[in-house]
Parts: C-alpha cells; structure tokens; sequence
C-alpha cells in the first residue's frame, strides 16, 4: 500500500493521480470526491473529477447490490395464507389438491 504522506498533491499529474487511484477508492469510504486532500486537484483537472464521478457512481451502484431491501422476502400474511391453504388441502394457486376421479 502506497504511503500518501509522501505524495505531493499539489504537483500531482493526472496519470499519477490514475496510478494512485485505486488505492484513493480502497483506502477511503468510496468517495474520492470528499477527499479534503484532493480537492484542488480535481477542481484543477476536470477529467479526473468526471472518472471519480462516474467511479463513484458504479461503486454505490455496486453496494447496492448487496444491500438488503424490504421486499425480499414474501410478508408474513403471504406465508400464513400458503399456511392455511395447505391445511385446507387447496393449492396455492387456489385449485384444489384432491385426486382426479379415474374413470374405466
């Protein structure tokens, strides 16, 4: 892992600022952009600001993936209703289960 200390961000050129780049994202929150150290910079060099921007933006996207939501899982009347229907025999579609009379 790279030191930062020693990395002068005000003389920094955009093809170190790309070198330095992924450590920028795996060293922080995944917010480059709200890197005090960093805000010259990217004021100063507007296509490195855009690639953080849409960096950024693929990586909360990413996160998001992984997030739970609310509407996962089926709600408990869902379940208690698939309950009671098999209790009663019925299919969940409603139909029932009873065997089909065979006729000779």
């Amino acid at each position: 892992m790279t030191e930062f200390q020693s990395l002068d961000f005000d003389t920094m050129t955009p093809a170190d600022f790309e070198t330095y780049l992924p450590e920028f994202f795996a060293n922080g929150d995944g917010h480059v952009s709200t890197d005090p150290r960093l805000q010259t910079f990217l004021k100063n060099n507007p296509d490195c600001a855009a690639l953080v921007r849409d960096l950024e933006a693929i990586a909360d996207q990413a996160r998001s993936l992984f997030e739970p939501t609310e509407d996962q899982d089926p709600s408990d009347a869902v379940w208690s209703n698939i309950q009671n229907k098999l209790k009663q025999g019925v299919s969940v579609s409603g139909e029932d289960d009873s065997p089909i009379p065979q006729t000779v």
